[in-house]
């Protein structure tokens, strides 16, 4: 599979299933809001839980939340790698976030880290299973999630067993003292 394939399908508005620093994801266009409600579809997540976004750097970051400089040494400190942080959100066109926070990651995948280098958009960074399930590192238990499914995702990235790990540690950054919320486990 070329880079310029699945970069064809995020931008016509698929969605793609794709190996990820922590487990599988499901990733598509965060700025394509058709894209970012089949997420939603094929997870078969409630819509008052927002998506995680992947974005490539802390300048394209700060396009979608504001970042004091106390915030800035946080997440110079922990990107790229496994931690999403909640910030507060910017009015900039972006789908499947909160409408005053957005949770956003650097994440330290190099084949992710093209993608959005190639695409120059934010990506969801949600993990590919239906909501309740399992997240996974094991491709056959990824398949199997989707294989029933109606609505299934447009491409299918198999790169075998991922090593073993956990989804990213969520830490919220909005409040005085960073909260944790989802964590780091092994994600160190």
């Amino acid at each position: 599979m070329k880079i310029e394939e699945i970069v064809e399908v995020i931008k016509n508005g698929g969605v793609v299933v794709c190996p990820t620093d922590t487990v599988y994801g499901l990733l598509a266009d965060a700025a394509n809001k058709k894209a970012v409600e089949k997420v939603f579809q094929i997870k078969k997540r409630s819509k008052t839980k927002p998506l995680p976004i992947f974005v490539k750097d802390i300048k394209a970051a700060k396009k979608f939340a504001y970042i004091s400089e106390e915030q800035k040494k946080i997440l110079k400190d922990k990107w790229p790698g496994k931690f999403t942080f909640v910030l507060k959100k910017r009015k900039e066109k972006i789908f499947g976030a909160d409408k005053k926070t957005i949770a956003l990651r650097v994440p330290n995948y190099k084949l992710i880290n093209i993608l959005l280098e190639e695409l120059n958009r934010p990506l969801t960074g949600t993990s590919a299973n239906i909501s309740g399930q399992p997240a996974s590192t094991k491709i056959k238990e990824v398949l199997s999630q989707f294989k029933n499914q109606k609505i299934k995702p447009d491409l299918i990235l198999d790169a075998g067993d991922l090593p073993e790990s956990f989804p990213s540690a969520i830490i919220d950054l909005t409040g005085k003292t960073p909260k944790i919320i989802r964590g780091e486990k092994n994600n160190k």
